[in-house]
C-alpha cells in the first residue's frame, strides 16, 4: 500500500474528514482539505517532519505510514532483493516450495516474530480485538524491548 493510501487508511481509522486532519497538521481552514487530498492522492509528497506530526496525530509509527511500495509483484521483488543486498537473506526453492532463509537476521527477528506469533495467537484466540490487534501492528516497535537497526549485527 503506498503513502497516500496509508494515510486515508489511518485517517479514516481515527474517524477523521481531510479537513480535520489536515487543520491539526497546521494548514489554513480553507486549504487543509485539499492538501490532505493532494497527500492522499499522491500528488504531494510528505516530508518526514509531516510523516512525524502524522504518525503522532494518527497514533501510529511514522514507519507505519512511510512503507515501501509492495502493492505490485515487481514491488515486493524489489523489496527483497533489497533485503538480500542488505541483510543478506536468500531464496531457494525445493521441490515446489520456494523459502525465504533469514541468513544473519535470524537470532535478530527471532524475538521480533515471536512477538508477531503471540500477538496472532492472541487474536486468532480472541484473547484480543481486532483493534488492539491493529494498534500493535500500527505502533510496532513501539513497547517492544530490544529493537535495534539490523545493520548493525
Amino acid at each position: 500500500m503506498a503513502i497516500g493510501e496509508r494515510i486515508r487508511t489511518f485517517r479514516k481509522r481515527k474517524g477523521l474528514t481531510q479537513k480535520e486532519l489536515g487543520v491539526q497538521l497546521g494548514f489554513k481552514e480553507s486549504t487543509a482539505d485539499i492538501r490532505m487530498a493532494q497527500y492522499e492522492a499522491e500528488k504531494r509528497v510528505p516530508k518526514d517532519d509531516l510523516i512525524e506530526t502524522l504518525s503522532s496525530i494518527l497514533e501510529v509509527s511514522p514507519a507505519a505510514i512511510n512503507v515501501p511500495d509492495i502493492d505490485t509483484h515487481v514491488g515486493i521483488m524489489q523489496l527483497l532483493f533489497t533485503l538480500e543486498d542488505i541483510y543478506g537473506i536468500s531464496v531457494r526453492q525445493e521441490g515446489s516450495h520456494v523459502t525465504l532463509d533469514l541468513g544473519a537476521i535470524h537470532d535478530a527477528l527471532g524475538h521480533e516474530a515471536k512477538s508477531w506469533a503471540k500477538m496472532k495467537s492472541k487474536l486468532d484466540a480472541g484473547e484480543i480485538s481486532k483493534k488492539e490487534y491493529d494498534n500493535w501492528r500500527y505502533n510496532y516497535p513501539a513497547n517492544t524491548h530490544g529493537y535495534h537497526k539490523l545493520i548493525d549485527l
